[in-house]
């Protein structure tokens, strides 16, 4: 698959660029990409969440009725779950969410995410570029020129940019992140991946 090169003015250069069949190409497992996106998002998950059940709450264990006579339900002490303040029934308790997932499930994934992206024409390869210091309308004015204002766009390196990273962390549609750390969530989660050119090689290694 071949693909036109552009400069990150916008303008489109004479060259052109081969992003591998194998990766950009396939046929895409959807099946695998729900898995990687699951996986993704449970290991975000703190799992901190929990409520206090009837054992760790203040209050006296004392039997607030005799069990028999008395006419109403038999009841045991203040704690119990049916009552206002009570401890909670059942109540969420902390938990790691994070499931396994074989390395080459979450491979077929990301390739099916790219391939997704190429067949929809929605992958720009660009020369390399840097910015000389960090500025958000520096960022703002690169999204404008290639007409990307209104997308949901990651630029993806292949290697570290503080300047970059730092002039596009205010904007609330834009990601920037490097090839080796590129994910499933993130590919799909994007209208438009924006492929520096070098980092091109650095995805067909990785995967």
């Amino acid at each position: 698959m071949k693909l036109d090169l552009f400069k990150y003015t916008g303008e489109k250069t004479t060259k052109k660029v081969d992003l591998s069949n194998d990766i950009f190409a396939i046929s895409p497992n959807d099946h695998a990409i729900y898995l990687d996106v699951k996986q993704y998002l449970a290991s975000n998950r703190s799992g901190t969440h929990k409520a206090k059940e009837r054992s760790e709450i203040k209050g006296s264990r004392r039997k607030l009725r005799k069990q028999k006579g008395s006419g109403a339900a038999r009841v045991g002490d203040i704690k119990n779950p049916i009552f206002r303040g009570g401890g909670r029934a059942f109540g969420p308790r902390p938990r790691d969410y994070h499931f396994k997932l074989n390395k080459k499930v979450k491979r077929l994934a990301r390739k099916s995410a790219l391939s997704y992206k190429a067949k929809e024409k929605n992958i720009i390869v660009l020369e390399d570029f840097k910015f000389k210091s960090p500025k958000t309308k520096n960022y703002l004015s690169f999204l404008e020129k290639l007409g990307l204002n209104d997308f949901k766009t990651i630029l993806i390196l292949s290697e570290s940019n503080k300047n970059l990273y730092l002039s596009s962390r205010n904007i609330k549609q834009s990601r920037v992140v490097l090839a080796s750390e590129l994910n499933t969530y993130d590919v799909m989660n994007a209208n438009k991946l924006i492929l520096m050119h070098s980092s091109v090689k650095v995805i067909e290694d990785n995967f």
